[in-house]
This record gives structure tokens, C-alpha cells and sequence, in this order.
């Protein structure tokens, strides 16, 4: 009986444990001071795909394309 409430409270100890993705998510971002900041933007990216002005795909060098 012993055993198996040790193996039932080592399983919930288990899941109760954050993984590190967790821990990534509620990291705030901090300045040189060690002060929180607010976190920076990620940089866009930059599409290489554009449409022409009848919303078909375009080579992004023709004229009229515009980057999607």
C-alpha cells in the first residue's frame, strides 16, 4: 500500500514540476541594470512572396506587386 501511494505522489510531483518553455514564457525582459523593461518587438519578417493589384501571386520585381 506503502508503494503505491509513493508511486501516486511521485507522479503527481512529476506534472506539478514547470517545464522550461513555461519558464521561457514568464521570463521579463530586463534592461542593463537588471530593471524590467518593456521587451523589444521581434523583428519582422520579410515576406518574399507579393500579389499584383488582382490579388494574384507576383514576382516581387514587376511593377504594381506589392510584398504580402
Amino acid at each position: 500500500m506503502k508503494t503505491i501511494l509513493a508511486l501516486i505522489i511521485a507522479t503527481v510531483a512529476m506534472f506539478a514540476v514547470p517545464t522550461a518553455s513555461y519558464a521561457q514564457a514568464a521570463e521579463r525582459c530586463r534592461d542593463d541594470k537588471g530593471k524590467f523593461m518593456k521587451c523589444p518587438a521581434p523583428a519582422a519578417a520579410t515576406s518574399n512572396r507579393c500579389k499584383d493589384a488582382k490579388g494574384k501571386f507576383a514576382k516581387c520585381g514587376t511593377p504594381g506587386a506589392k510584398p504580402i
